[in-house]
């Protein structure tokens, strides 16, 4: 499987043509045999213009989920201010995004550990674009480790940039909106083990965990000044920067994929269709939702009998078989 190629789209064809691999190969046979009743769709859900004269602040949107995001607002109307640490890559992406749909991509930096930085760049967005309609707080970071070699560094790494970076953001750009007497959708993007927990990915998923938490306390205090907020859990999506930490040898892809029940990994450009309906007038009474977005992963893993899909046809007769002689309890 190739790693994630840049997304693009022809200018002046429209959101519908926004997704582009080009020659680039998304998906190779590590796809299970069901996934051609599920492919994924490259083209835009929203109708044009569905962001027009909006402003949307992007963290982490430089590459991977938050650069596709970041297109796909861009393609259609929204003038997009994207953050991170890394200026150069920054550069690079929005020029690229502002050359492909002709509107503006602001590039601010930001570390979003650092509530100082976290003011200056809220500044800066407001002086640059405006006070923000779309907040999507993507900025992470991960990587795997038995528990027992954590660090407390390693620990407060991800901790400060995935729970205290959601909440400087959104508690500084939150106020500036109170005072501005405006609303906004603040979007977070989490991860399906956020809620169940997960083994190896400790730090992560206990900040994962706070940030929903963050998300859904400030749906019921904040809907009064015209903020709503929603969660995004999504599965395995292929990126450069995640796969790298994640399975940086290649070794588990393959598995993962056999316990999707779509049999197939997610797109950047699935994820983007969902993300923006999230933040749209579409979905302007969409608050405090948690999406599960994972093909299935989920609730596979988590049935007791789910991996009985092992068991062949004959093997099912032999059983049945013997589950019909038993007699009493």
């Amino acid at each position: 499987m190739a790693l994630l190629g840049r997304v693009s789209f022809a200018r002046g064809r429209g959101p519908q043509r926004f997704f582009s691999y080009g020659t680039e190969i998304l998906y190779q046979s590590s796809d299970a045999f069901q996934s051609k009743f599920f492919p994924p769709l490259q083209k835009a859900m929203l109708p044009p213009n569905s962001f027009q004269g909006k402003v949307a602040f992007i963290t982490g949107g430089g590459t991977g989920l938050g650069r596709g995001m970041t297109s796909l607002l861009s393609s259609l109307g929204a003038q997009c201010v994207i953050a991170s640490r890394k200026m150069d890559v920054l550069r690079a992406t929005a020029e690229h995004i502002s050359s492909q749909t002709g509107n503006k991509v602001h590039a601010v930096q930001c570390d979003v550990r650092d509530p100082d930085m976290v003011h200056k760049a809220v500044s800066e967005l407001i002086t640059v674009a405006g006070h923000p309609d779309i907040v999507i707080n993507n900025a992470a970071g991960n990587f795997i480790s038995p528990s027992e070699r954590l660090s407390a560094n390693a620990w407060r790494t991800i901790t400060d940039i995935v729970l205290n970076g959601t909440a400087f953001v959104t508690l500084e750009i939150g106020k500036q909106l109170i005072k501005a007497q405006k609303g906004a959708a603040f979007l977070a993007i989490t991860t399906i083990y956020a809620e169940s927990g997960s083994g190896f990915v400790v730090p992560s998923a206990s900040a994962k965990a706070g940030v929903e938490a963050l998300h859904k306390s400030l749906a019921a205090e904040w809907g009064r000044y015209g903020m709503r907020f929603n969660v995004i859990q999504p599965g395995p999506i292929k990126t450069k920067g995640a796969f790298s930490r994640l399975d940086p040898m290649g070794t588990f892809e393959k598995e993962m994929v056999h316990r999707i029940p779509c049999g197939r990994l997610g797109t950047v450009e699935e994820i983007a269709n969902l993300a923006t309906f999230l933040c749209s007038d579409y979905a302007s009474w969409i608050n405090g939702a948690v999406i599960r977005f994972d093909g299935g992963e989920e609730v596979f893993i988590s049935g007791e009998f789910n991996n009985l899909m092992k068991v062949t046809k004959e093997q099912w007769d032999i059983m049945e078989g013997l589950i019909r002689k038993t007699k009493g309890s």
